[in-house]
């Protein structure tokens, strides 16, 4: 780590924290006693207020009701927040107004020469969902569907809701809130039936906090999960043909950071004939770059009787 991004990245150490020793500095950062000692008077001189303890404990912290000197990003860190932004554009996200106005902020916080760097990365880059005719980073174009600000911040008081939309009233424990193929899913355990479901958000009529005295335990639900029967090794082709098309339960991991080798883990109810059909079919859609690790007799002996029909 250079010394500049060293000295940024304990200053954020420094300012989550009500007290430090030098001993923490030298783990935390794998720096000498010197080293440690020379950046935080450095950052002393830079004007943060900190006091020194004395004493064989003694270490220090950063003085009261002081104000604390700006904090200074690098140019390939101002550049990953701004590519960040741009790549999360047209995602129907939520807190898009705190979005525009964190740019705001942040495009206030650089110097000239940065943010011309950033104007030029902004009509250059173009992601998924960017309309190229209006790129502008700031435009409110995509604004995510009005139940999901108020649904984050229920599920950070409590799992267990109540979901209301026109097919009728479901108390759950939710999950997983996810986004998929620019739509927002639930992910529950219906308590009535006793089983994992699949919520769109955009069914959603209302959402309140469900009130009941005999509360599952989380570890009873997860231990719910249905056992894994299908696995799959997809490469980039393979991928491809997912990101197009894939039944909404199912999910990659990747294998390597560039996204292109990947392992499918998922659950087939082989008793469902219609989620069996499906299946085959997909399958086949995926094409050759797909090995098959682990699969149920049934989808096997699905494959083989559409296989043979061209043979």
């Amino acid at each position: 780590m250079k010394k500049t991004e060293r000295i940024n990245t304990m200053m954020r150490y420094i300012n989550n924290r009500a007290h430090f020793t030098i001993s923490e500095i030298m783990r935390e950062f794998n720096i000498s006693r010197a080293t440690a000692i020379r950046d935080i008077r450095e950052i002393e001189a830079m004007g943060m207020p900190l006091v020194a303890e004395v004493g064989r404990t003694g270490g220090y912290f950063v003085m009261n009701n002081s104000i604390l000197p700006h904090v200074r990003f690098t140019d390939n860190e101002i550049k990953a927040l701004f590519i960040a932004f741009m790549a999360t554009r047209n995602q129907q996200l939520p807190y898009l107004k705190s979005r525009q106005s964190l740019a705001e902020k942040l495009l206030g916080l650089i110097s000239e020469t940065q943010q011309d760097d950033l104007v030029l990365l902004n009509q250059i880059l173009l992601f998924e969902g960017t309309n190229p005719h209006n790129p502008d980073l700031l435009e409110l174009s995509d604004l995510p569907h009005p139940m999901l600000e108020k649904l984050i911040q229920l599920i950070l008081l409590n799992n267990y809701l109540l979901l209301i939309n026109k097919e009728g009233k479901y108390p759950i424990y939710l999950l997983h809130l996810y986004h998929e193929k620019g739509l927002w899913f639930i992910e529950g355990f219906d308590l009535e039936e006793e089983r994992r479901r699949i919520f769109p958000v955009d069914h959603l009529l209302d959402i309140k906090p469900f009130m009941t005295k005999k509360q599952i335990n989380k570890k009873k639900i997860l231990n719910k999960r249905e056992e894994i029967n299908l696995i799959l090794g997809l490469g980039p082709k393979a991928i491809m043909q997912f990101k197009k098309y894939h039944p909404l339960k199912f999910s990659l991991s990747f294998t390597n950071p560039f996204q292109t080798a990947a392992i499918l883990q998922a659950f087939i109810d082989v008793n469902n004939i219609k989620e069996l059909e499906e299946t085959v079919n997909w399958l086949l859609f995926l094409g050759k770059d797909m090995t098959i690790k682990e699969i149920p007799q049934e989808i096997s002996e699905g494959l083989q009787e559409v296989v043979s029909l061209y043979i």
